[in-house]
């Protein structure tokens, strides 16, 4: 035969029994205190709850604005690296045009040459070299 132990209700006096968490406090608190406290609590617990939502809502936003960020980084990089092909390709034509002047002009043929180690300034391309003060008469 099997005894069974009546159900313990608040009335009745505290037992070893540290699970159930209804007896882990000293006597019961009266009615008014209990609702209160069960007030402050639902109203932490909703507090708790909106703020873990904003501050899940500020991380993902956070996240989105990188991943713009980053997205506009990458096309401004890949128009960069553009220029950058575009301008060594006209500095190459330049270079070339420059190259196959020299041995024509007559201008630098009255004057010593240049060291082959001397690179030619971006401002050289642009400007006629007639009117440059270092060909002046």
């Amino acid at each position: 035969m099997k005894l069974v132990q009546p159900l313990e209700t608040p009335a009745m006096p505290h037992s070893s029994d540290s699970s159930d968490s209804s007896f882990s406090r000293s006597p019961p608190p009266s009615n008014k205190q209990d609702s209160s406290d069960d007030v402050r609590k639902v109203q932490r617990r909703e507090k708790n709850r909106i703020a873990a939502q904003k501050s899940r809502q500020r991380q993902t936003q956070k996240a989105d604005t990188l991943h713009l960020e980053s997205e506009d980084l990458e096309k401004q990089n890949a128009a960069l690296r553009k220029e950058i092909k575009q301008l060594t390709e006209e500095m190459k034509y330049f270079t070339s045009v420059l190259s196959s002047h020299e041995p024509l002009c007559s201008v630098l043929a009255t004057t010593s040459p240049s060291p082959p180690e001397v690179v030619y300034g971006t401002h050289a391309f642009h400007q006629p070299h007639v009117s440059s003060p270092r060909f002046q008469p």
